[in-house]
């Protein structure tokens, strides 16, 4: 498969952040809150939707080429 454009949306920033959440709670002794785990479901749920948006983008630029 050749170049595909990442269509200008963030979701390196996206995987970041959700790594950046999950490092933070493997330091920690306490228990996971539930606005804690509601962050991680958000971010989680952004990235399905972006990586869904970019494969029916990238499917268009394949079938237009």
């Amino acid at each position: 498969m050749g170049y595909l454009p990442d269509h200008g949306l963030p979701l390196v920033q996206l995987k970041e952040q959700r790594r950046d959440l999950i490092v933070a709670l493997q330091n920690r002794n306490g228990p996971i809150s539930s606005w804690e785990l509601l962050q991680i479901a958000a971010v989680q749920q952004a990235i399905s939707a972006f990586e869904d948006v970019i494969a029916d983008l990238d499917a268009e630029l394949e079938a237009a080429a």
